[in-house]
């Protein structure tokens, strides 16, 4: 065999070894995968029972209840068009307030309620870190 075509053959069995790789990673991740999901997505789509998945929105203005024992809260997560009610146990995050985005990781309830294992509360665009902002600041005040 010539060396061209060894160098043929190789390439594509390497190619075909890295397409088979990407196939196998793909699939093992299907079933892991947490997908994201809106208020909207759940009412046009219906509920993704039995997985694992994100839950984003606004927190309602005046839905937060603070449950007697502490630590246990109930929202509801809303996109404009439709509302999702979370239940929550756990400590919130610092910027977990009404009127601000949240992402809810967990699952859904038959009742169509979403039981949060997890709150990632999000900040607005304009956020800056406080280290940052004052780095800034000082480059400011040097140009001038």
């Amino acid at each position: 065999m010539k060396a061209k075509h060894q160098r043929l053959t190789l390439a594509l069995l390497a190619l075909a070894a890295v397409i088979g790789a990407a196939l196998l990673a793909l699939s093992a991740l299907k079933d892991q995968a947490s997908f994201f999901y809106a208020p909207s997505d759940v009412e046009r789509d219906g509920l993704p029972l039995g997985k694992a998945v994100r839950l984003g929105g606004m927190v309602e203005a005046g839905s937060i209840k603070h449950l007697p024992d502490g630590i246990s809260i109930r929202f509801v997560v809303t996109d404009g068009q439709a509302s999702v009610p979370v239940s929550f146990s756990g400590i919130v995050p610092d910027l977990f307030r009404e009127k601000s985005g949240v992402v809810a990781e967990g699952h859904f309830q038959p009742d169509g309620s979403f039981v949060a294992t997890n709150l990632l509360a999000k900040h607005d665009e304009k956020y800056m870190p406080p280290q940052v902002a004052g780095a800034m600041h000082e480059t400011k005040s040097l140009e001038q």
